[in-house]
């Protein structure tokens, strides 16, 4: 009986730390950015390859017109915004081995181009930028960093033209939740930077048995320093 209540009160404990959990203050300085994942076609627009699984969340979350938002407050404020795209070239399509998400998004020609020296067919297509961010993003307060190839920017060029830059915290949006959005939170942590995560800007793959949006919504709340709303981030910089 000794042993139960023990159990118990260990349990108990638990849960009330975790129904305590921590909600960081994240100050807004001339050290920090917004990174931006996948602003795309293929997954922001209603023409692009996976909206028949991403669409539904996407439309709840508003994420399109959030997206734009970040944009709009980052040149009003003077943020640098920097973009970490997903592009596919024709040699990724020689690879051995993929994880199932990697399979899928081949196998549906998501993202695809010819070569890093090749734009044809580029423009319109699901590799390009969603049509009202383009004039955002030919902005010189943008950066548009490397490709990534799997999932997070841990072979892309994103932390080096961070730090190139000065920049110690990230204001983290973009698709899609559960797969690049969280793995540039979770890499960008463990490479030392401050991270926060506006979450209605996101949104994920909502398949039978599984809602990534939730998923990612869990671990933005568990791993980042703060959540934001589009909403809250618009009235602390515009104070």
């Amino acid at each position: 009986m000794k042993k139960v209540i023990l159990a118990l009160t260990l349990l108990l404990g638990v849960t009330n730390a975790f129904a305590q959990l921590p909600d960081n203050e994240f100050d807004i300085d001339g050290v920090t950015a917004i990174v931006i994942t996948d602003p795309q076609n293929d997954f922001l627009s209603p023409h692009g390859v996976t909206w028949g699984v991403v669409g539904e969340s996407v439309t709840k979350n508003n994420t399109v017109e959030n997206i734009e938002t970040l944009f709009k407050l980052a040149e009003a404020n003077g943020i640098k915004v920097f973009i970490s795209p997903h592009y596919y070239y024709e040699h990724d399509h020689h690879w051995q081995f993929e994880g199932a998400l990697e399979q899928l998004m081949h196998n549906i020609n998501m993202f695809d181009r010819g070569d890093q020296l090749n734009k044809k067919g580029f423009k319109g297509s699901g590799a390009d930028w969603l049509d009202r961010y383009k004039k955002y993003i030919d902005k010189d307060f943008v950066t548009v960093v490397g490709p990534h190839k799997v999932f997070g920017p841990e072979q892309n060029d994103l932390s080096l033209q961070l730090r190139k830059q000065k920049i110690d915290k990230v204001i983290l949006a973009g698709m899609s939740g559960n797969l690049c959005v969280e793995a540039h939170m979770r890499e960008l942590i463990e490479d030392g930077f401050e991270v926060a995560v506006v979450g209605d800007a996101t949104a994920s793959a909502i398949i039978p048995g599984y809602d990534g949006n939730e998923a990612a919504q869990t671990n933005f709340r568990f791993i980042a320093s703060h959540v934001y709303s589009t909403k809250e981030l618009a009235k602390k910089l515009n104070k």
